[in-house]
């Protein structure tokens, strides 16, 4: 039963083959069947792998010490949810506001196979397959930031290659690097160093570790690597926006996990100068990020500094090596992917409907689109912490976490929770001014309005709703909701996380 662990993979990639060369699939409607069938279908085909435990395929062999197979592990499949849920939906969402972009072929094409590279990387049995996922990634996602061919989105994707390619090739370096000190390459709970060969080398194999802990977490946004972000958010059309934000940046954090947990090992880490310096600057980006966000006036370019600082929640949550701290960065991966993806394709639909960009140009905007300002006002909510939405569960893990953390400086326990606190604050002050002046500010107020002959009971006229179709609406609304109901009934989801830290030697 092992191939079943290809069929995730290869669904969508051989289906976003088809439509790059097949001409028929020029036409928007046989295009949009199939791109629906290759995104539910690829969810489907993650439920029997869901239900089978230790799954393992070989792909091939580069030697015979180098095995390049797959492997589906508890947070694998985790991971494999998140990514083919979220991307389902935001490629639901995508029809209607790509049809405005144009070059819908291409765009979707790239979308399936880059959903396919996903589903490989979130079952990569060992560093050297996670790396070739990793890699193929970032070149399938690069041209959907440089979509619409502009000189600034071109500049963009360069920058998000740039920056994403240094990251991977720390990495690399790390894992030639390290070769010597490691039993095998196959992630392995625990970790794979080998304490012998390992003795007398510490400082020379932690130097490595911190850069090969740096290299993943570029892509998760992490200081001083997280450059990418803000420039290549706001180039992207907004689904890809999306996507980038709530899934690619969770790969990053993904490897980071794998890392720790499955290759260095948690015993080695824990007490070490690199343990302190990682938790530092995660605790760094969450508030420079944030603090950044608040000055940004630039709508999506404001939510892509508060992704620097959200993603960072969930690695200070891992560099706690902490079991209250692991489940509180997994509740954030659920978290943050279903709130941002609602913010991004809210301020997608925003930008679609009225041109604007700037926050301050949205008074008012609440009354015209009210299910989505809704939508958008529910993720924002969220991404605060305010319960009972999922936001509240994972920060209160974090910061539990954060005091239970041992090996560090003590200030560093309880300058986390610190950090977290200031930071939901500046996540309300720069999120709760555009819901407020969408809903309660610009337009005409009934009172305010009079005739020339003084007439009180003649108001000024109701706002226009113009919102957009359904079909952007249904995306949004599911996301909104999934991430209150979560919150409100964590109960599953903390106990399958408690156990998988226990299997991860936490």
């Amino acid at each position: 039963m092992s191939f079943l662990l290809l069929l995730p993979v290869l669904f969508p990639v051989v289906i976003g083959l088809l439509l790059l060369i097949l001409p028929a699939l020029d036409k928007r409607a046989p295009r949009t069947a199939l791109t629906v069938l290759a995104l539910v279908g690829t969810v489907a085909l993650l439920i029997p792998v869901l239900l089978r435990d230790g799954l393992t395929l070989t792909l091939f062999t580069l030697s015979d010490s180098l095995p390049v197979f797959l492997h589906a592990d508890t947070l694998g499949k985790v991971f494999a949810c998140v990514m083919a849920f979220v991307w389902a939906v935001a490629g639901l969402y995508s029809f209607h506001y790509m049809a405005h972009e144009g070059k819908e072929q291409r765009y979707y094409a790239l979308y399936l196979i880059s959903l396919g590279v996903l589903m490989g990387l979130c079952f990569s049995g060992s560093i050297i397959t996670f790396y070739m996922f990793f890699e193929a990634m970032t070149l399938l996602t690069m041209p959907m930031v440089m979509h619409s061919g502009k000189k600034e989105s071109v500049a963009a994707g360069l920058k998000y290659l740039i920056y994403s390619v240094l990251g991977a090739s720390l990495v690399l370096l790390g894992v030639f690097v390290l070769s010597p000190y490691v039993s095998t390459f196959s992630f392995t709970p625990g970790g794979v160093l080998d304490a012998a060969k390992v003795a007398g080398h510490e400082g020379f194999v932690l130097t490595f570790c911190l850069l090969m802990l740096m290299g993943f977490g570029a892509k998760a946004g992490l200081f001083p690597l997280h450059g990418w972000l803000p420039t290549a958010h706001p180039a992207a059309p907004s689904p890809a926006s999306a996507v980038l934000s709530g899934v690619i940046t969770k790969a990053g954090v993904l490897g980071v996990a794998r890392l720790m947990f499955c290759y260095l090992g948690v015993d080695f880490l824990r007490s070490t100068w690199v343990h302190t310096a990682f938790m530092c600057l995660t605790l760094l980006t969450v508030f420079t990020g944030s603090l950044l966000a608040l000055r940004e006036h630039h709508l999506k370019r404001r939510l892509a500094w508060s992704s620097v600082s959200q993603v960072s929640y969930i690695l200070f949550g891992l560099s706690t090596l902490t079991p209250l701290g692991f489940v509180g960065a997994l509740l954030h991966v659920i978290c943050h992917s279903l709130v941002k993806d609602t913010l991004f394709m809210s301020a997608g639909a925003i930008i679609l409907k009225t041109e604007k960009t700037d926050v301050r140009d949205l008074e008012g905007i609440g009354r015209k689109m009210p299910v989505t300002m809704g939508c958008f006002t529910i993720a924002s909510l969220g991404l605060i912490g305010i319960p009972p939405c999922m936001g509240f569960i994972s920060k209160w893990y974090l910061a539990q976490g954060s005091l239970a953390s041992a090996g560090v400086p003590t200030f560093l326990t309880w300058l986390g929770p610190v950090v977290l606190l200031a930071s939901a604050l500046l996540t309300a002050g720069y999120l709760m001014p555009i819901v407020s002046n969408g809903f309660f500010k610009g337009g005409h107020d009934a009172h305010a309005s009079h005739d020339a002959h003084g007439d009180a009971d003649h108001a000024a006229p109701a706002v226009q709703r113009d919102d957009v179709p359904f079909s952007m609406l249904v995306p949004l609304l599911i996301l909104a909701v999934l991430s209150v109901l979560l919150g409100a009934f964590p109960g599953a989801l903390t106990e399958l996380f408690t156990q998988l830290s226990v299997l991860l030697g936490l």
